[in-house]
């Protein structure tokens, strides 16, 4: 699994304006020890004073602000990381759960004697492909692709497309009666015949 990148060390860095600040604070400190001072009142002292506490000041705020930003980086990396496992362990079991589903499609289209060539029809009209598209993809005509669909649907005992993609898809969606709650006080009741 790819993780995030750590940022990237640029002349925008906080790092260099903390070693700025703290150069100056430096310069600024040895400026007064050189100027030995016999009176910090002088307009040159306060100055000085007031550089070197403003530096060391942003220097603090900078570098402070810094390791908050890194470690909400971190903590947002873990987060992501944490997220993408679970999206992998989701997929994996989804994968697993339509292999299964397929599976038994599959066995569903055979048990009702259904050629090879309509099972494939069956299939390509439970995702939706339409009788033109099927043909495009099969490289017959749509006359045959509609022979063939009109073949699984009387073998089937199903009346069309929509029966036929109910028939599969129908209990995959939320239960019934948790899809009925949000109707207004409908009591639909499926006449779909559902899986074994």
């Amino acid at each position: 699994m790819k993780s995030l990148p750590r940022p990237s060390t640029s002349p925008m860095d906080p790092r260099f304006f903390v070693a700025f600040f703290l150069i100056v604070v430096m310069g600024g400190i040895v400026d007064l020890v050189l100027d030995a001072p016999t009176s910090w009142s002088s307009p040159h002292i306060l100055v000085e004073v007031f550089l070197v506490t403003f530096s060391l000041s942003a220097a603090a705020y900078i570098y402070l602000g810094w390791r908050r930003a890194n470690e909400a980086f971190e903590r947002a990396r873990i987060a992501l990381e944490a997220r993408r496992d679970e999206l992998e362990e989701w997929r994996a079991r989804a994968r697993k759960l339509l292999r299964g589903l397929g599976a038994e499609i599959d066995r569903q289209l055979r048990e009702w004697c259904l050629t090879p060539a309509e099972r494939q029809v069956a299939l390509l009209l439970l995702k939706g492909f339409s009788h033109r598209e099927i043909a495009r993809l099969q490289g017959i005509s749509e006359r045959t692709i509609r022979q063939h669909s009109v073949a699984v649907y009387r073998k089937s005992g199903l009346a069309g497309r929509a029966e036929l993609s109910a028939y599969f898809l129908e209990d995959l969606l939320l239960p019934v009666e948790e899809t009925l709650t949000g109707r207004e006080g409908s009591t639909h009741q499926s006449t779909v015949p559902s899986l074994p």
